[in-house]
Order: C-alpha cells, then structure tokens, then sequence
C-alpha cells in the first residue's frame, strides 16, 4: 500500500511517536523509506539556526563535512529501528521546512509522509496549540499531494494490528479522497471502518436554536449523503458502521473516536467547500490533531488513494 514513504523529522523526542509508526510501516510494507530532516530547527543534531526563515538571514555556515555529521547524529537517534527497515535513505538539507518537505515528496512521488504535530517539546494546551497553527505540519497538509500522517502521541499498537478506523465527513470535496484513503486502509488492515458525521449545532453557542425537527431532517439528510457518497462506494465491504451525532464537531469526533477505542481518524484537511489550493487547515482538524490519543490522516487530493 505505501511503497515510498516519507518521514519528515527534528530527530528529536517531539517526533519519537511519529518515528516508531514511520519505521514499523516501512518495515511492514518493504517501503522504499526516507528519514529526512531540514536543517533550521533546534535538533539532536543541531543547536543552532542555519538560515533563519523569518529574515532568510545565514547565522552559521554548513559545509558537506557538517551534513554528514548531522546524519550521522540522525542515524545514532533511530539506530535500532534503521536496523528493521531494509531500504532506509538519511537525508539532511538546509532551507525552509515545509518547503523542502515538500518538494522531497513530489520528487520521490512518495505515497505517505508521515510527520510529528509540533517541533518543540511543550505542555499540551495552548502553548501547544499557538506552536501548531502556522507550522510545518499546517503547511505540508494543506500542500500535500499524498496523504499525511501526523503522529502527536505514542501509537498503542502497531498500524497493521488497528481495529478501529474512524472516517469523518463534512461531506466536502476533499472528504472524498479521506474516504478512499480510510476505505483502502480498513480493507487492507481488516478492520472495522466508523464512518461519522457530526452535525453542527455549535449555532445554538450563539442563541440560536434550531427546532427538533428541523435538526432530525438534518440527520436524515446526512445518511441519504453517506449512503449515496459512501456506502454505495464499497461493494462487498461489509465490517463498517455509520454514526451521526449532534454537537461541536471536533468534541464529537474526539468523544466517538475515545467511544470505539479509535485507533486512526482519518479527515479532510479542511472543513469549507473552496479550492485545496486555497484552503487552510481546517480548525476541526487542528483541534482534532491536538487532542486526539491515536494518529490522524489529513487527507487533501485523491492522487494517492484511488478506489481499489
């Protein structure tokens, strides 16, 4: 299923979860596998600024000698998990994240890039949440051609052992390829896929409030959607349920994942009807990548996950 994968990385502790899921899946899969690491971020490997992205200033010079001896320090920090992996590639370059994460998985036409939620070790809450919004991960979901998995906590079993794939929809363009990356990996894995809406009633925060039966017609609506859109999509695929619950999205999508011992949420990487090109990271998935305890697939463009 991932024949290239990429792991974009700080070589720090920040991105350990997000390292033992990369490997395992290279490993489980015989990927061709890049550890790659854009230097400009604090690392194991390096304490200072090498081009400040802010002002496109150089603080300090590299030569081909410092390069080696930052993948040599990358090699030391995986050493154990290299050693399960057969095609593993260490690349270090220097330049803006995003950018270079980016550019490395056009070129390699890489399948999965998998990735941390932040870059610096912080209390989870709003420290957190101010280092997420606007970050490398922001960036290289909305600009991803292929999907990305941002891995914020450590994973409790290894990917190909999960039992519960839980697909939200807002039913948007880009849900479609979420759909098909979270169809093809519950088929592949064999295990249940939740296919969930949450119905918005964050409104009624405002005063106001919507009558009952406006909000059952809603409902209604929701399940002829994930009918037609969905369940008309999987033929003899049969090990799925369907769910819609009321209330503040990112809330339910979080209290049915906790529900059903979620152990992947696999989501659009925005939440509005406009072109990917000009769409951010929705706020739902902020929020849920935030607060999730498994893994979360931001999903953007169909390129990599056709219907099989």
């Amino acid at each position: 299923m991932f024949d290239k994968i990429l792991f974009a990385t700080t070589a720090s502790p920040t991105c350990d979860a997000a390292a033992n899921v990369a490997f395992d899946l290279a490993g489980k899969y015989n990927s061709k596998f890049s550890v790659f690491h854009v230097l400009g971020l604090p690392t194991r490997g390096f304490g200072h600024m090498v081009q400040d992205i802010r002002t496109g200033e150089q603080e300090s010079s590299y030569d081909k000698d410092y390069i080696e001896w930052v993948k040599e320090e990358m090699k030391n920090t995986y050493a154990e998990q290299i050693k399960k992996v057969k095609n593993c590639v260490l690349e270090t370059v220097a330049g803006v994240p995003h950018t270079e994460i980016l550019r490395k998985a056009r070129k390699d036409d890489v399948d999965l890039i998998v990735m941390g939620a932040h870059t610096r070790e912080e209390e989870i809450g709003a420290t957190r949440y101010r280092s997420v919004v606007g970050s490398t991960m922001q960036k290289v979901a909305k600009s991803a051609k292929c999907p990305v998995l941002i891995v914020s906590r450590p994973c409790n079993t290894c990917y190909w052992y999960f039992s519960n794939i839980i697909f939200g929809t807002d039913f948007s363009r880009a849900s479609n390829s979420a759909f098909m990356f979270a169809y093809n990996n519950a088929k592949e894995i064999g295990c249940r896929l939740h296919i969930f809406h949450a119905l918005d009633i964050s409104s009624i925060t405002a005063g106001k409030v919507e009558d009952q039966q406006i909000i059952e017609e809603r409902i209604k609506e929701a399940r002829r959607k994930m009918e037609e859109m969905y369940i008309s999509k999987m033929k003899d695929f049969d090990n799925y349920s369907v769910e819609i619950w009321e209330g503040i999205p990112y809330v339910e999508i979080l209290k049915f994942a906790r529900e059903k011992s979620g152990d992947l949420i696999v989501m659009a990487h925005h939440t509005r009807e406009i072109d990917p090109e000009e769409a951010l990271l929705g706020s739902t998935v902020e929020q849920v990548v935030l607060r999730a305890a498994c893994p979360v697939a931001s999903v953007n463009r169909p390129d990599k996950v056709e219907m099989e």
